[in-house]
């Protein structure tokens, strides 16, 4: 099994910005723990990164031609502002795990809501980056 996880804007920055909300682990290090924990279970994921929301719209688009199994998507501010990245995870036959390492209903306001998480298989907030492995986990164990 195939699997993809998206990052969104900034967060090629993870390690340096803002440690105290989102900590000192980079997307490397995020990398490293999903490819080892994929591994275990003889699958294969592929993180990526973009500050460009047509490009993280291709590629939810392109996972469905790639036969890609479930996403694990961290996508930044584009959460609580597109409309656009939210439609093209309603057009694609790939289920969608939404993560962000901090706790977005504890934060300013305008972060509590998601236009995403209404077509994704679920949302995980607040745990950090182990998030992203508990929700590679949740495909992993289906």
């Amino acid at each position: 099994m195939k699997y993809l996880c998206l990052n969104g804007p900034n967060l090629n920055r993870l390690g340096k910005r803002e440690p105290g909300i989102y900590g000192s682990e980079t997307l490397l290090d995020i990398d490293k723990a999903l490819q080892k924990l994929a591994g275990e279970f003889g699958a294969t994921i592929e993180l990526k990164q973009s500050n460009h929301e047509g490009q993280l719209i291709d590629w939810i688009h392109d996972a469905e031609d790639d036969e890609i199994a479930g996403i694990v998507f961290n996508p930044g501010a584009y959460t609580h502002t597109s409309v656009a990245i939210r439609d093209a995870i309603a057009s694609v036959n790939v289920p969608v795990i939404e993560v962000h390492i901090s706790n977005i209903h504890k934060r300013e306001e305008f972060r509590h809501h998601s236009y995403l998480a209404p077509e994704c298989l679920g949302q995980i907030s607040g745990l950090g980056t182990k998030g992203y492995q508990l929700a590679l986990r949740m495909f992993l164990e289906q």
